[in-house]
């Protein structure tokens, strides 16, 4: 067992020491750090020991994704949770998670140390006192542009925050950052759909669409240390965060959506209108059958647009008052399990 080793095997008794004496007293809050990891060996151990020591009450949990270079041993020598998951894409990895942990506040990070921990117990305090149902690591507004050295990463990050906020009238400075923490309600409540690199995009647009208490805190961010190489493709991940981005305000968005585009073929179908009626107010005839024809399907493909846009609007106000309901089952479920444990 090398020095470094032996010093997270350390720092994880001193932590299991604490937690017992936290739970002695009866009044610990469960904290969960969740990483999600996939071939993170050169920096795993540093991580589970750097936020040990932030958080030594809390449980460590690594979600192994098929690493083939030993992460998950290392992980659990470093005194981390090891568990896997075998569906490959962090995506499928945080829906594991979030079934399967149960805590009073969760952080997820990365397993490539690119996030100091130091930033930890702030984000978790604002879940626990203030009540906060999602915590962003707002890494855009501090180093990450100095630090990053892939440009399209940066441009990439400039553009989703600008669509989502647009789209979603939202003020939010990183979308894409791995560094949150999380209340029950959001997570219990969340439905992960993305299977991959996408699913930070898909959180933030859950949190905006529903509603729900959101603070951005800047954080410092560090650039992977020499030999750890990221897993995320700039071109078809983009493509993907892009594609979830159209997707999500169609379903959540379906009135302006289907407006958008009932809008651009009534435009279309009048433009080729107009002729047709000035020369048949000229001259009393209509020489140009197809062109009328084609108008008129156009029109009324644009008002069947417009009349789905409707139809869905009304679902996705349902969806929304059924989603407030199944919040207050949550909430009342989780102070009623939290009243019996006090007892």
């Amino acid at each position: 067992m090398d020095s470094f080793t032996a010093e997270c095997v350390s720092s994880a008794g001193t932590a299991d020491s604490i937690k017992k004496q936290y739970k002695g007293f009866g009044f610990m809050k469960k904290i969960a750090v969740l990483i999600p990891c996939y071939n993170e060996s050169k920096t795993i151990q540093k991580v589970v020991a750097d936020y040990r020591t932030a958080l030594p009450e809390a449980d460590i949990y690594v979600y192994d994704n098929n690493s083939s270079d030993g992460t998950d041993v290392l992980a659990r020598e470093a005194g981390a949770i090891v568990r896997y998951e075998h569906r490959q894409g962090k995506g499928n990895v945080i829906r594991t998670m979030f079934r399967e942990i149960h805590a009073d506040a969760y952080l997820m990070i990365d397993g490539d140390d690119t996030y100091p921990a130091e930033y930890a117990r702030q984000m978790v305090d604002l879940v626990l006192n203030d009540k906060v149902d999602m915590v962003i690591g707002d890494r855009l507004s501090s180093t990450y542009f100095e630090e990053n050295k892939r440009p399209f990463h940066n441009m990439g990050n400039v553009l989703v925050r600008k669509l989502v906020n647009r789209f979603f009238h939202g003020d939010i400075t990183d979308i894409m950052t791995g560094y949150r923490a999380f209340s029950p309600i959001f997570v219990k409540s969340f439905p992960v759909l993305s299977k991959g690199f996408e699913i930070e995009t898909e959180m933030t647009i859950h949190a905006l669409d529903k509603n729900l208490s959101l603070r951005s805190i800047p954080v410092t961010y560090r650039d992977r240390p020499e030999g750890s190489v990221s897993k995320l493709n700039t071109y078809s991940d983009g493509f993907k965060v892009l594609k979830t981005i159209f997707n999500l305000y169609k379903n959540y968005r379906p009135m302006p959506f289907f407006s958008l585009f009932a809008g651009i073929l009534a435009l279309l179908s009048v433009i080729l209108f107009v002729p047709v009626l000035m020369e048949f107010s000229h001259t009393g005839l209509v020489p140009r059958f197809p062109t009328l024809i084609v108008s008129g399907f156009i029109m009324i493909t644009a008002i069947l647009l417009f009349c789905c846009g409707l139809i869905l609007d009304t679902q996705t106000k349902q969806s929304r008052q059924n989603f407030e309901i199944q919040l207050n089952i949550l909430t009342y479920l989780a102070d009623l399990s939290s009243d019996q444990s006090d007892q």
